[in-house]
């Protein structure tokens, strides 16, 4: 059963896979930092100072200042703003993955339209017994 787990998991297929999925990883952590880091800023600032990942719905009867004080009250809520980051996230990985994609299609179909090369010219001993060939039928 070892041998058996060795030859599928040194297939080409799955150690292709787990280099897409260490990859992926860190994307996603790349991407989550251009949301939170880059992207929400700018729109905090454009909706009056607003910090998304702070924005939360207090459940309880209690009131808290931020998201880490109701979090360590252990209060029921819900956070909507680390929401509204998550689904950019979504959204540029979404679109990043799209233009991968769409970069890989139109390489393919360029490759598809492209006429096939023309035949290589035959030999010079190729030409000379087609001429001995064709000399041989006429006489």
């Amino acid at each position: 059963m070892l041998k058996e787990f060795k030859a599928f998991a040194m297939r080409g297929n799955v150690i292709d896979m787990a280099v897409g999925i260490v990859i992926g990883a860190a994307f996603g952590r790349i991407v989550s930092s251009f949301v939170n880091d880059v992207i929400m800023p700018p729109i905090g600032l454009l909706m009056g100072n607003l910090d998304f990942s702070n924005l939360f719905i207090n459940l309880g009867s209690n009131d808290y200042a931020s998201l880490a004080i109701a979090e360590e009250a252990g209060a029921p809520i819900i956070k909507y703003g680390l929401f509204i980051n998550n689904v950019l996230d979504f959204v540029i990985v979404a679109f990043a993955i799209f233009m991968v994609i769409r970069a890989m299609n139109k390489l393919k179909k360029a490759e598809e339209e492209a006429p096939p090369p023309a035949p290589p010219e035959p030999s010079d001993e190729v030409k000379l017994l087609t001429e001995i060939r064709d000399a041989l039928k006429s006489s």
